[in-house]
């Protein structure tokens, strides 16, 4: 029998328009084969994003975790919580603390709902509790937090913080005492945003790449500019170590490219995964003819599944 992977590594969403023909072969664009399906060939892990600006469908996340399974056993996903618990409903305007976060009275119940139609799969890895850089750590926001934790506690969760004020000892042994999982991320580093950490403070190790686009982070009129970052070798490498060392001291690791530009979250993820393997991996045909600096380092597959010779 395969062993579940230790460390898992993916992609932030797959519903991309600028994937279509870069990572997306025509049977996927064209609706014959689902993208789950596909990612699932080359990844055991895909962060479900969607679930932070709607609700999961318990249709949709049953439907997500049985394409997945039927091409990758191994495979599953984790699932940010909705905007509403994390940030201001003016999150744009004005910054987000305890008192501007406003979830309505059904938001939990179709929060639950989404995310145990993926556990009733045994496909939930985590659940990803996001806040913007604007959340910072004051008391108040430490006792929404700690109240937000409790009201999820039946799911593996991890919290991600943007500020670097949560970035000590306090902050690290608290979320330890929760046993709630703190998601060490790569973002350009403006102002007091949070800078690289490697911090295991559950069973569940995570790591989220936001891309180093200091230029078009916060000044773009387009949202989707501020990933168009493809992480340099030397870049990953210092990543691969930091990953190593999360992965020695949780049970699993799930590690999350977000720079989905053109598919460049595809592309580095399968780069840290040879490098986290030490050996070639596979990639789909598409995607290298898009990134030919792939082909050292993975075996091409075609639509169908079989390896290709080409290139």
């Amino acid at each position: 029998m395969e062993h579940a992977p230790r460390i898992r590594v993916g992609t932030a969403g797959w519903s991309y328009k600028d994937w279509d023909g870069i990572l997306y072969p025509p049977e996927v664009t064209r609706k014959k084969v689902h993208p789950v399906e596909f990612l699932a060939r080359f990844f055991d892990v895909i962060e479900i994003n969607t679930s932070f600006y709607g609700h999961i469908r318990p249709e949709l996340g049953r439907l997500w975790s049985r394409k997945a399974a039927a091409v990758n056993p191994n495979f599953l996903f984790t699932a940010k919580l909705h905007r509403s618990f994390t940030h201001s409903p003016l999150a744009v305007m004005e910054p987000t603390s305890a008192a501007s976060i406003r979830p309505n009275d059904r938001d939990e119940q179709f929060a639950r709902e989404g995310l145990d139609s993926l556990a009733s799969e045994g496909k939930l890895g985590a659940l990803l509790i996001q806040f913007p850089v604007s959340f910072k750590n004051t008391s108040l926001n430490r006792e929404y937090l700690e109240e937000l934790l409790r009201q999820f506690i039946e799911y593996p969760r991890v919290v991600e913080v943007r500020h670097e004020s949560w970035d000590n000892p306090e902050t690290i042994a608290e979320f330890m005492r929760h046993n709630v999982g703190f998601c060490n991320i790569d973002q350009p580093l403006l102002g007091r945003s949070l800078g690289p950490t490697e911090h295991v403070t559950s069973g569940v190790g995570y790591v989220r790449l936001h891309g180093r686009n200091y230029e078009q982070w916060f000044d773009s009129d387009n949202r989707n500019d501020r990933y168009n970052y493809l992480y340099k070798p030397a870049e990953l490498e210092k990543w691969r170590e930091k990953v190593e060392s999360i992965a020695h001291r949780a049970e699993s690791t799930y590690v999350i490219a977000n720079n989905h530009f053109q598919a460049k979250a595809a592309v580095n993820a399968l780069e840290l995964r040879h490098l986290l393997d030490r050996k070639k991996v596979r990639a789909p045909e598409t995607l290298v003819k898009h990134y030919p600096e792939l082909k050292e380092m993975v075996d091409m597959e075609d639509a169908s599944g079989k390896y290709s010779l080409l290139g």
